[in-house]
């Protein structure tokens, strides 16, 4: 639940990004293909349930949070066509069948998608958390984008919980450095050199600072690898606890 996070403020704004967004995307698209931050395998996973429910993947929140509803259905058909992407590329890909919309799911479609109206699937991070490979993910997920099927990678540009907590000027500081360093390498009109920077994301101002485990980025890599040739551009800005996020998009 951490990416709900916020003071009123700071979550107002974010709270109406993700409502812009869903009105901007609702009646263009037939399915969303979701790859979140809170779900890691040893293989690139798909999720193939017809009704997920909901996985309450956190601790420590009002009982009320565990009551949550959103009832969005799956589509196995999607499923079996992303499978089908990935293994042509040469990966090897794996099945699952009951595992929930986990928060990073559930918590920002329940603002932007208030009616579940369209079908949503959910793929796997890759544990080793590998840039290159998650790039290259991306790069065989980009046919679908043509398709009326809307990619979201749910993460946070910045996630360091104990930075969180701390409310610290360093923390701030290093929150800035490493936001200013990832919108110009969104940003870069170069594709290669884009996703070159992205695969070396712990040479950058604040990095491991910013992020001392990197699965809430990398979400980011596999929408920059569908990204194809496209640039991209910062969707969002603002704060949270203090901090400097970003969300972008492409295309």
């Amino acid at each position: 639940m951490d990416d709900a996070f916020g003071d009123p403020v700071s979550y107002g704004k974010l709270k109406e990004y993700l409502e812009n967004l869903g009105q901007q995307y609702s009646q263009k698209i037939k399915a969303i293909l979701v790859i979140s931050a809170h779900w890691e395998e040893d293989l690139p996973t798909v999720h193939f349930g017809s009704n997920p429910p909901l996985l309450y993947d956190y601790y420590g929140f009002p009982e009320s949070t565990y009551h949550l509803s959103w009832s969005a259905s799956g589509n196995p058909e999607l499923a079996e066509q992303i499978e089908n992407l990935i293994k042509a590329s040469g990966f090897i890909t794996k099945r699952e069948y009951d595992r929930g919309f986990d928060h990073g799911t559930f918590v920002p479609f329940m603002i932007a998608f208030p009616k579940p109206e369209i079908p949503v699937v959910q793929l796997s991070l890759v544990k080793t958390l590998d840039p290159e490979t998650h790039i290259n993910l991306g790069k065989v997920l980009e046919p679908l984008r043509n398709e009326g099927v809307l990619i979201i990678g749910s993460g946070m540009s910045y996630h360091n919980m104990r930075g969180f907590m701390s409310g610290s000027s360093n923390t701030i500081v290093n929150s800035e450095k490493f936001d200013n360093w990832l919108s110009k390498t969104v940003l870069n009109s170069n594709i290669n050199k884009r996703n070159f920077a992205l695969m070396n994301w712990q040479k950058a101002p604040a990095a491991l600072e910013s992020h001392p485990r990197s699965e809430h980025l990398v979400p980011l890599f596999v929408i920059a690898g569908a990204a194809g040739n496209d640039i991209g551009m910062i969707d969002y800005t603002g704060t949270l606890m203090g901090v400097k996020i970003s969300g972008y998009k492409f295309g």
